[in-house]
């Protein structure tokens, strides 16, 4: 019974990781595929009569790259630059619209590096550890009222990294990892369970 019951047990652990991966990558096509109105559909334009998940994605990966590719050459970045313009013009929008471009251009930008380095810096408290992304050195203001070199530093929450704070440390606050980003995300979105290698 003993035995019986390990070969479950295993068989759970073989099989509940494989589900769950193939259930959020089916929600996620479905997600997507109802964002899209169903005229623009791919198998709607192709006149398809039954669904085939991930479409949806294929079409807004194709007009990004269309989009991408526009935007690329003179002409695109003349009718981007109409476009920022125009949309600077709206009031209430602006500020919003300008936010969200800058972070999107730091972040997404295949030349940025948004996030350095993985640190560990005591927060929230002396004696609590977390850890922390470096997103660039602050030589300003700042570092010249404190009188000592600063680091900007972006402290993420568990398990939405996507959400946290943004702190300006003293560099001889911060312990530098040896754990690249990838790695330390992981740690951080698994609530410390995935370890680092």
């Amino acid at each position: 019974m003993k035995r019986l019951r390990n070969y479950f047990i295993s068989g759970l652990l073989f099989w509940i990781p494989l589900a769950l991966s193939v259930i959020v990558v089916k929600f996620f096509l479905q997600f997507v595929d109802n964002i899209i109105p169903v005229q623009y559909l791919p198998k709607s334009l192709l006149n398809v009569t039954h669904d085939i998940p991930g479409l949806g994605i294929m079409l807004i990966l194709i007009i990004m790259l269309i989009t991408g590719a526009l935007v690329n050459n003179f002409i695109g970045r003349q009718l981007l630059a109409l476009w920022d313009k125009f949309l600077n013009h709206i009031p209430g929008f602006r500020g919003i619209y300008n936010a969200l471009k800058q972070l999107s251009d730091t972040v997404l930008s295949p030349s940025g590096n948004s996030f350095k380095k993985a640190l560990l810096v005591e927060y929230p408290r002396k004696g609590m550890w977390t850890i922390a992304f470096q997103t660039g050195d602050y030589q300003g203001e700042v570092s010249k009222k404190i009188g000592k070199e600063i680091v900007n530093i972006y402290v993420p929450t568990t398990p939405n990294p996507t959400s946290g704070f943004f702190i300006m440390l003293p560099k001889d606050d911060v312990i530098e990892l040896d754990m690249n980003v990838d790695e330390a995300f992981k740690l951080i979105i698994s609530t410390g369970v995935v370890k680092p290698k």
